[in-house]
C-alpha cells in the first residue's frame, strides 16, 4: 500500500479519497474549507492536514481535484503548495478538469524536480465517484502512469494513458463536447415533444430503447420532464468546461459550432440565476 495525499474534497474528491483509504492506502487529506476535511476524517481512516504541503510531505502519490487552473496552481505552486514537500520520485496526479496548457506547465515544473506528473481528468459524475467506477483519462509519461494506475483503481473502472502531458485534458474536452451535445439534443427533443402534446413518459420509454438512447435520456430525461434540476453537474461547471474547449479549439483551429450553441444556452440559464442547477436546466430556455 502507498502513502497518498488527496487535495480537494468536493463532490468528487471526498468519495475518491475515501476509496483510497478503504483500499488500505495511508491517506492524508486537505481541503480549503477545513470543516469538510474534518468531516472526511470522521468517516474514513486517514489524517487531516492543515496545508497542501503538510498533506504532501513524504507522499508517494499526491492527488488533486480542485476547481480550475488557478486553484490548481495555488495548491501545487503557491505558499504551502504540495510541490514544496513532495519527494523526488513521487507522482502528482491531477483530477481537475483544467486546461491542457496548465497540465503542460505543471508537468515541466514537476520534471525539473524529479517528480512525475499525470493530468487525469475524470468522468462519471458524483455517482461514479461514490461507487468507485470513474473513467480516468491520463496524460503523462508511461512510467508514471504505470506507477499510479493501480492506486487509481481504487475509485475507477477504466484508467487509460492517452498520450503525453495535456492529452488527458484534451480527451476530457472531447468528452465534454459529447456531453454538451447530448444535453442540448435531449433538451430540444423533449421540449419539442411537450409542445406537440405527447405523453412524455411514453416518449421516454420508447426513445431510450432505440438508437436515440443516451446516458442523459436514461438518467435525466424524467427529471427534465418533471422540471427538477436541484442536483447533478451544475450549469456553472459546464460553462467553465466549454470555455476550456473554446480556448483549445481556437488554438487548434477546430470548428465548434455545437459548442458555441451550448455555450449560449448555458450562459442564458446562468444569467437567470439558475447557475447552480443541473445543466439539463437549459430545457427551460426552449419552454
Amino acid at each position: 500500500m502507498s502513502v497518498c495525499a488527496f487535495i480537494g474534497l468536493g463532490n468528487m474528491g471526498f468519495p475518491m479519497a475515501g476509496h483510497l483509504a478503504a483500499a488500505g492506502h495511508e491517506v492524508r487529506v486537505f481541503n480549503r474549507t477545513a470543516a469538510v476535511a474534518e468531516r472526511w476524517g470522521e468517516h474514513h481512516e486517514g489524517s487531516v492536514a492543515a496545508t497542501p504541503a503538510e498533506a504532501a510531505n513524504r507522499a508517494e502519490f499526491v492527488f488533486t481535484c480542485v476547481g480550475a487552473d488557478d486553484d490548481l496552481r495555488a495548491v501545487v505552486l503557491g505558499d504551502d503548495g504540495a510541490l514544496g514537500t513532495m519527494p523526488a520520485g513521487s507522482v502528482l496526479v491531477d483530477h481537475t478538469t483544467a486546461s491542457a496548457e496548465v497540465a503542460r506547465e505543471l508537468a515541466q515544473v514537476c520534471a525539473g524536480r524529479g517528480i512525475g506528473w499525470l493530468d487525469a481528468p475524470i468522468s462519471g459524475g458524483q455517482a461514479g465517484a461514490e461507487n468507485g467506477v470513474l473513467t480516468v483519462m491520463c496524460g503523462g509519461e508511461p512510467e508514471h502512469f504505470d506507477a499510479a494506475a493501480p492506486v487509481m483503481d481504487a475509485y475507477s473502472s477504466a484508467v487509460t494513458l492517452m498520450g503525453p502531458a495535456g492529452s488527458g485534458q484534451l480527451t476530457k474536452m472531447v468528452n465534454q463536447i459529447l456531453c454538451a451535445g447530448a444535453v442540448q439534443g435531449a433538451a430540444e427533443a423533449l421540449a419539442f415533444g411537450e409542445r406537440a402534446g405527447l405523453d412524455m413518459e411514453k416518449v421516454l420509454a420508447a426513445v431510450t430503447k432505440g438508437a436515440a438512447g443516451s446516458w442523459y435520456l436514461q438518467n435525466r430525461g424524467h427529471t427534465m420532464v418533471a422540471d427538477e434540476f436541484d442536483f447533478g453537474f451544475a450549469v456553472d461547471w459546464m460553462i467553465k468546461d466549454l470555455g476550456l474547449v473554446a480556448d483549445a479549439a481556437a488554438e487548434l483551429g477546430a470548428p465548434i459550432p455545437l459548442v458555441e450553441l451550448c455555450q449560449r444556452y448555458t450562459e442564458e440559464t446562468a444569467a437567470l440565476g439558475e447557475n447552480r442547477l443541473d445543466t439539463t436546466a437549459i430545457i427551460r430556455r426552449y419552454r
